[in-house]
């Protein structure tokens, strides 16, 4: 039997299951629900109140098998000269993806006839449909999201490389994100903390089910490889788990409002999904400890492992189903609704009350995710470095401390006081820019993570693309070299600064969780480039010498004092349909407040600029020391043939005159 048509038969059996099992689920969970219920605003009738279920299922479907494909072909298979797994790998990423764009194209039809209350052939569909698709945002998310699902059809079967399956991976894995934004989550009392909770809940999940029907499809090529494959997938669905249910903790917190809401029909589907999510935890622990062992020992695992697989698989569908169902049940009465106030509306939290001398420390409004990426830099950095420790190297404790207290710097910023208060007054937000940009990167670098993550992680032999590979091929890349070019990087330290300020992008960042979630991660990633071409130890591209270093710090920092001046004298607002329209009661004049914000761009930045301009001449001196010891050690050597050669030179020059 010839191995294509082997793939072909063994493929057929996991979607098989993966969709059969979710449609057949999602049906009868909807059923019960009421999600297939005619809605208040208009009946679309049954076919769009019954589509949009399996229009959604199958989407999913879709979109975990192109996922999943991608991250294992990139990331996991290992390829030879004799096969074509990637190619394989890359085909089953295209068909689905095709399957994705056109599920997701259906979905957005019918939502919106559902949003509607409107029939298909409702002579007024269209119109209305082209008039208000970009205003919905369950429309408009499908929408972004289809045209990124549309551009990974049409390239990925054209991908030949792991790096290009890398690519499509991210662009797959970025298509998923806009569908955080519409939902129940989303219309939720937290409704910021329940578009994050989602965000990794749908990412996890799609991750965790798409790898394992890759895999599925993929073994009998594995051969000898598929231990090493399963083992490696294994570590991904370990942390899929663990971000699966957290996630999914917080979501149903914020969408029930508390444990009464768990005896409505909506508690119960979280319940069924939730005794799913355990037996794939049990399942996920079985494959670890018995049947990846077994792959190793020898051939035999394999028949055990493929079983155990596609019940797992039947188990996710199971899990998949109920979570479309819950997505179409309306949530229970004791889930809190957010506030009709123009503050909610603008900025997406109530209105904390005036701050007081002590707001620094007892206001707290935790952003779940930060909290999140936090825990995560801390956690797999001290994996790390007990990892060097646990094979006898040296990890200095230092940097393990100054990286811990980075991210703990960064969390307090983003949900503590400047967090809160940023979200509603400009100097607030000020204070919350200048710590994520300047204060936590100036901790985080010198931990060193790159170079701790080349030592903690072991090297592929067989030309994956792992963690390691993927560091070293960003440190070498003509990217990076570009920015970390220190001109560049305080180029975009600061003119990117002036450029969103006084642009519309700050009013959208202020206004969107996206646009909020985006100037965040870019007031970190700019910071710690900035700080990191100056003092970071890191290897990259070839640093500039100390006295250049210095040159571009201190002219850096004068345009950064020449912003704070400007803003200290404004008497227009930067994004003033925003805070000119926040109404508080407590802020009389949010022009004064701006100002204030402008003085402390001026201040605050004045002491992490002094620190790293001292840092800056602390490596310049040490530089100067080794290099001076370089040539003692030399001269030692070689009897100082240098210095000869220096005064016969001089010795020459005397005699010529």
């Amino acid at each position: 039997m010839s191995t294509t048509s082997s793939i072909g038969r063994t493929s057929s059996s996991p979607l098989a299951v993966l969709g059969l099992v979710s449609i057949v689920v999602v049906l009868a969970a909807t059923a019960f629900g009421g999600g297939a219920a005619a809605l208040e605003l208009g009946d679309p009738g049954p076919l769009v109140r019954w589509s949009i279920p399996i229009l959604r299922t199958l989407h999913d479907a879709a979109a975990a098998v192109t996922v999943g494909a991608l991250v294992v072909g990139a990331f996991l298979v290992p390829e030879t000269t004799r096969t074509t797994r990637r190619e394989t790998l890359a085909r089953l990423a295209g068909g689905a993806a095709i399957v994705w764009f056109l599920a997701g194209l259906g979905r957005m039809l019918t939502d919106f006839a559902s949003l509607a209350g409107i029939p298909l052939t409702d002579p007024q569909y269209l119109s209305q449909l082209v008039a208000f698709v970009w205003d919905l945002d369950s429309t408009r998310t499908a929408v972004i999201s289809s045209v990124i699902v549309a551009v990974i059809a049409v390239t990925v079967p054209l991908a030949k490389s792991k790096g290009a399956l890398a690519w499509a991976a991210a662009a797959s894995i970025l298509a998923l994100l806009p569908l955080a934004l519409a939902g129940h989550s989303a219309a939720s009392l937290d409704h910021m903390s329940g578009v994050n909770a989602l965000a990794f809940h749908l990412v996890s999940a799609t991750v965790w089910i798409g790898g394992l029907v890759a895999l599925l499809v993929i073994r009998p090529s594995l051969g000898t490889h598929l231990a090493v494959t399963t083992r490696r997938y294994s570590s991904i669905a370990a942390w899929c788990f663990v971000l699966l249910v957290s996630s999914g903790l917080l979501a149903t917190w914020i969408n029930i409002g508390g444990l009464d809401g768990l005896d409505s029909r909506y508690g119960v589907l979280l319940i069924l999904k939730a005794v799913a999510a355990v037996v794939l935890g049990v399942i996920g622990w079985w494959h670890r400890s018995r049947t990846i062992a077994a792959l190793e020992a020898g051939a035999k695992g394999a028949a055990p492992f493929v079983r155990l697989a596609i019940g797992e698989v039947a188990v996710m569908a199971t899990a998949m189903g109920l979570g479309v169902a819950v997505g179409r049940t309306p949530t229970p009465d004791s889930a809190e609704a957010p506030p009709r106030t123009i503050v909610y509306d603008l900025s997406g939290y109530p209105d904390p009350g005036p701050p007081s001398s002590t707001s620094w420390l007892t206001t707290w409004q935790v952003d779940w995710l930060w909290l999140a990426v936090s825990v995560i830099a801390i956690v797999v950095y001290v994996r790390w470095a007990l990892r060097l420790r646990a094979r006898g190297d040296h990890w200095p404790v230092l940097r393990t401390i100054s990286w811990v207290l980075g991210w703990v710097v960064f969390f307090y910023f983003t949900s503590a006081g400047p967090g809160v208060y940023g979200k509603v007054l400009f100097s607030w937000h000020m204070i919350e820019h200048m710590g994520v940009a300047m204060i936590a990167p100036l901790l985080m670098v010198p931990g060193a993570p790159i170079t701790l993550a080349l030592r903690a992680m072991r090297a592929r032999k067989d030309k994956t693309l792992g963690p390691r590979e993927v560091i070293l091929a960003i440190v070498h890349s003509s990217y990076l070299r570009v920015l970390a070019n220190p001109a560049v990087a305080a180029s975009l330290f600061f003119f990117s600064l002036a450029i969103f300020y006084y642009s519309p992008l700050f009013e959208l960042a202020m206004r969107t969780h996206t646009g909020h979630v985006l100037m965040m991660a870019h007031f970190l990633a700019s910071g710690y480039m900035f700080v990191w071409v100056l003092i970071g130890i890191d290897p990259g591209p070839k640093r500039w010498p100390p006295l250049a270093l210095l040159v571009v710090l201190l002219a850096t920092i004068s345009f950064h004092a020449f912003f704070g001046v400007i803003l200290t004298q404004s008497t227009e607002l930067l994004a003033p349909d925003y805070f000119g329209r926040l109404d508080l009661q407590w802020m009389t004049d949010p022009a004064a407040d701006q100002r204030k914000g402008g003085a402390i761009a001026w201040g605050v930045g004045e002491a992490p600029t002094l620190v790293l301009a001292m840092a800056v001449a602390w490596q310049w001196m040490r530089s100067d020391g080794r290099e001076t010891t370089r040539r003692d050690r030399r001269a030692d050597r070689d009897g100082d043939l240098e210095l000869e050669a220096y005064n016969r030179h001089l010795a020459e020059l005397g005699r010529r005159d």
